[in-house]
């Protein structure tokens, strides 16, 4: 049996939210199975993600990202091309790669909102992590069935 190992991508805009992602992913799959790889923002993940899955090492790409509105672009547009090439990178290379990148309308820089969302990417670390480990059961099952 082959040891499982996963990438893990996170942006480093608002890291003190989106780090903690990587803490619930690692509730439930080992620290030493996990690779972290920090890039600029969101709209760095596809190409890394890309990078990591053509590498052959990585049974699962993970990446996390908080896209918020600052006022200057629309956030929604960059969170979709964001989402839409860590999907393009998945079908691409048949390495699973999983998006934990949230676009808050409402996100104010308080401490308040922060402790909200933090919380939140614990959670969504923590359903990164089954969803990983349940697309790679799936796809060893039908694997083996054929």
């Amino acid at each position: 049996m082959t040891h499982t190992r996963f990438a893990f991508v996170q942006a480093r805009w608002h890291a003190d939210i989106v780090d903690r992602a990587y803490q619930g992913f690692t509730e439930l799959i080992l620290p030493t199975q996990v690779d972290t790889f920090d890039v600029p923002g969101a709209f760095e993940m596809p190409l890394m993600a890309q990078t990591l899955a053509e590498t052959g090492r990585y049974d699962a790409v993970v990446c996390a990202a908080l896209v918020v509105d600052g006022g200057i672009y629309r956030h929604d547009f960059v969170a979709a091309a964001v989402v839409d090439g860590l999907m393009q990178v998945g079908l691409k290379t048949g390495v699973p790669v999983l998006s934990v990148s949230l676009t808050p309308h409402q996100f104010q820089d308080t401490a308040h909102h922060t402790a909200i969302y933090a919380e939140h990417f614990v959670t969504k670390g923590r359903e990164a992590a089954q969803a990983a480990l349940g697309i790679l059961d799936t796809r060893r099952a039908v694997r083996s069935a054929a």
